[in-house]
């Protein structure tokens, strides 16, 4: 699979209007209208991507240099796949190079070159099957994970970072020294306290926001890297 960057070549495309349907809600065709309008979905679907989401991860990566030929991955919320597609192409599991690691508790299609497991990452059966199948310890840890929205911003965002610092706490017992971890959060505080913990765990910490990530969005990521064993 090719890597890409996005956004597409040519003219600037012809904008989709979308009518507003009597059974569809105005969310629902807002959604739908920043869909069709959208480069990065029309790119991933040219390049066989799951997710437009895989071109956040190809830009973190080509900025901080997280995966590595041969390196050992593991993708926290894995599905639909799109980040573990990324990861596969980059460490070269799909020659036999490295290993690449999905979890997630929805179903995920299979992705060639990589073990997808279903289940809760903090269970220690999931983490014994990790092991098994990463073969030694990882050398990045990424979690796109989201809790399911409520519509009320600051609960959201706590969710969010009560996830991010699950991750972490995973990431800890299975990253190797100097390995990195990748994380999103929504903006808007609640995550100093994980904040502080990583700049004790890890040599450099920053905030990102790839161009894939939508303007509107407050998702941000929070990249470390220099694991402190």
């Amino acid at each position: 699979m090719a890597r890409g960057r996005g956004g597409g070549g040519g003219g600037r495309p012809i904008a989709v209007r979308v009518k507003t349907a009597r059974r569809r809600r105005p969310s629902s065709t807002e959604w739908l209208a920043r869909q069709l309008n959208d480069p990065y979905v029309a790119e991933a679907q040219r390049l066989g991507y799951r997710s437009r989401a895989a071109f956040k991860l190809i830009q973190l990566d080509e900025r901080f240099r997280l995966l590595r030929p041969g390196g050992r991955v593991v993708d926290l919320g894995c599905a639909p796949g799109g980040w573990t597609q990324v990861a596969v192409e980059r460490v070269g599991a799909g020659s036999g190079h490295g290993a690449v690691v999905g979890i997630d508790l929805a179903v995920a299609e299979p992705v060639s070159g990589a073990v997808l497991l279903r289940g809760d990452f903090r269970e220690p059966e999931v983490a014994q099957a990790l092991a098994a199948a990463l073969g030694g310890a990882a050398d990045a840890v990424l979690s796109d994970m989201a809790a399911p929205a409520t519509g009320h911003a600051a609960t959201d965002r706590v969710r969010v970072v009560a996830l991010a610092e699950e991750a972490f706490a995973f990431a800890a017992g299975v990253l190797k020294p100097g390995g990195a971890f990748v994380a999103k959060i929504l903006r808007g505080g609640s995550e100093a306290a994980l904040l502080a913990e990583l700049k004790r765990a890890f040599a450099e910490l920053r905030h990102a926001k790839p161009p894939a990530s939508r303007a509107e969005s407050a998702e941000t990521y929070i990249v470390a890297k220099g694991f402190r064993a």
